[in-house]
């Protein structure tokens, strides 16, 4: 990606498909004259007013009404962008919204990259890189909890604890350096552990509540696995409160994964039901099987249904030995059925938790989200007196100053020289940066930027 600042840019800024209305965006230095080749107002006597909207049509080069619209001027550097921004709002729809895009590039805009006008924002100075993510985040945010943590970061609340730790790195890094670059001046000596140790815990505290912050804006696969005819779909159905799989008592009727989305307490779920894991001569279940392990593989947590009903089965210890030492919740199903009353757990997977439930009355499915909640999350809480880490770029760059300010502190202790300490210091300095953008190369814009979509 080319980082001019110099023309202007234009681009549709609402999701494609029949709307109220659709919106196309300019920003730059020309909007505002190329906005006065393409409007004709309503009114006799317009004036461009920023931050009004103004009633009137769209016109061709021949001056044709192309659409009525309503525009609104941004002037600089009160904008999204902090230049001069333009949006007009056509009706919704392809062909008014494209009509509108196709006038503003003949006009002399040119059609923005993906993420260019929050890459103009950054680099103009309205947000910091952390922020500019978080953009991204709440327009692909999936639950409100999700919504709420990317808000938090586009509100600056990360940016802030991570300035505040860059600084206090800053600080002693000056002071190192005036050791060493003025020793005739007699620097005093510091005792650099008093300042070092509190950015030290502060990212620790920041670290420690990242995976969960990582899972509201990411999600959690969970595959739904057993023998067949254990109640796998039954209990995909009763987990999204609504009929989505067939459900009969034939073995082997899920031939397929079929995925479904689940909001868990905010936490974006892809429930995974898979086709019943067993030998089969049959040609379609025998893929569907495959794919059932393939679903596994990629899953975070487990599901391992179990017929309670009926004496466990050979496949069933064969599977369960397949799921040793991962995320498991072993689900006793069929409660009402059952010819005992539940008692001990199932001799499967004795360190993973056991829930007896009855997918089809319902009986112990509070139970089971309740252990996912505490298997996903650990049973913490989201949110604290610190700054929530939802993206995995920001927890490894904390990971890399942590490690860097660790090892500067293990070699204060230990007496070494003020070159030696300055070599981490700088390193810690700069992933912190990373995070908010002051030492953000091009290539990683250009990652980062890249995933947003044309127009915003």
């Amino acid at each position: 990606m080319t980082y001019s600042l110099d023309d202007t840019i234009a681009a549709i800024a609402t999701a494609p498909g029949e709307a109220g209305i659709g919106i196309v965006r300019l920003s730059g230095r020309e909007t505002l004259p190329l906005l006065q080749q393409m409007f004709r107002p309503a009114a006799p006597a317009w004036e461009a007013r920023s931050h009004q909207m103004s009633y009137g049509f769209l016109v061709d080069e021949a001056g044709e009404r192309l659409d009525e619209v309503m525009v609104v001027w941004f002037q600089a550097p009160r904008s999204y962008t902090c230049e001069d921004v333009v949006e007009i709002h056509a009706h919704g729809g392809s062909v008014a919204v494209r009509q509108a895009l196709a006038l503003s590039l003949r006009a002399g805009a040119r059609l923005a990259e993906p993420g260019e006008m929050t890459l103009r924002a950054f680099l103009n100075g309205r947000l910091d890189l952390a922020q500019a993510e978080a953009v991204l985040d709440v327009v692909r945010a999936r639950t409100e909890r999700g919504m709420q943590a990317a808000m938090e970061q586009l509100g600056g609340t990360l940016s802030q604890e991570i300035r505040e730790a860059r600084a206090a790195l800053l600080a002693v890094l000056a002071h190192l350096t005036a050791t060493i670059d003025f020793p005739e001046d007699d620097v005093p000596p510091q005792n650099i552990l008093p300042d070092l140790l509190p950015v030290q815990a502060l990212l620790e505290c920041l670290l420690q509540n990242a995976d969960r912050g990582i899972l509201l804006r990411e999600g959690l696969r969970v595959a739904i696995v057993g023998l067949p005819n254990v109640g796998k779909s039954s209990l995909l159905n009763r987990l999204l409160r609504h009929e989505r799989a067939i459900v009969t008592e034939i073995p082997g009727t899920t031939r397929d994964v079929l995925e479904e989305s689940l909001n868990l307490r905010g936490i974006p779920i892809v429930l995974a039901d898979t086709a019943g894991i067993r030998q089969t001569q049959d040609r379609v279940e025998a893929l569907g099987v495959e794919r059932s392990h393939a679903t596994l593989e990629q899953a975070n947590l487990v599901l391992f249904v179990l017929d309670s009903s009926e004496p466990l089965r050979p496949e069933d210890h064969t599977l369960a030995a397949a799921l040793a030492g991962r995320p498991v919740i072993v689900v006793e199903n069929k409660q009402d059925v059952a010819v005992e009353e539940p008692g001990e757990p199932l001799p499967l997977l004795p360190e993973a938790p056991h829930v007896p439930i009855s997918a089809m009355t319902g009986l112990g499915i509070d139970e089971l989200e309740e252990q996912m909640w505490q298997m996903v999350m650990g049973g913490g809480a989201t949110g604290g007196d610190t700054a929530l880490i939802t993206n995995p770029r920001h927890k490894q760059a904390i990971q890399q100053a942590i490690q860097h300010i660790a090892a500067a502190i293990e070699g204060a202790q230990q007496g070494l020289p003020a070159d030696f300490l300055t070599i981490d210091l700088h390193a810690a300095v700069n992933a912190l940066g990373e995070i908010t953008g002051e030492n953000a190369t091009e290539d990683l814009l250009d990652a980062i930027f890249s995933r947003f979509c044309i127009g915003k």
